[in-house]
């Protein structure tokens, strides 16, 4: 497919109803690869308090004037045995149905490496279910290498 022009901007208040709905649909995406999710109305984020976070860069990408993706990096502090003490963790992607497949993940990584870069931070992760083959190949094409794999036992 062809990528359809596409302008990645940081989000507003004003895209909160669409960014809302875009976690539903990441959660309801999610489900089957987590059997410990609670059942019913959940939420992952505070989309409106990491708009207004000066430390958080929310970005949408915008065609035809739609909002159809998501995205975010956030600092997170890392393991004290680490060597670095930030990184920037993406999070929050999600392309509408109709617009996967044209690279606009793609787009939304790459502001978001660049937001990261421009803000100090040498490492930059991401998590993504192991079953999630579709996530992991989108962001192994941006560059993202498996790293560690988390287990649960019940």
């Amino acid at each position: 497919m062809t990528l359809p022009k596409v302008n990645i901007r940081t989000a507003t208040l004003y895209d909160l109803p669409v960014l809302l709905n875009f976690e539903q649909e990441i959660i309801k995406a999610e489900r089957p690869f987590d059997v410990t999710i609670k059942e019913g109305p959940v939420s992952y984020y505070d989309i409106g308090e990491m708009i207004q976070d000066s430390k958080a860069h929310v970005v949408v990408a915008e065609s035809e004037d739609k909002v159809v993706a998501s995205g975010y990096a956030i600092p997170k502090r890392a393991r004290h045995y680490l060597d670095h003490e930030f990184y920037a963790y993406l999070g929050f992607m999600y392309t509408d149905e109709d617009f996967r497949g044209m690279g606009i993940n793609a787009l939304i990584v790459e502001e978001l490496k660049n937001w990261s870069n421009t803000n100090g931070f040498k490492e930059i992760r991401l998590t993504v279910y192991n079953e999630n083959l579709p996530a992991i190949k989108a962001y192994e094409k941006v560059g993202f290498k498996k790293h560690i794999i988390e287990m649960r036992l019940e």
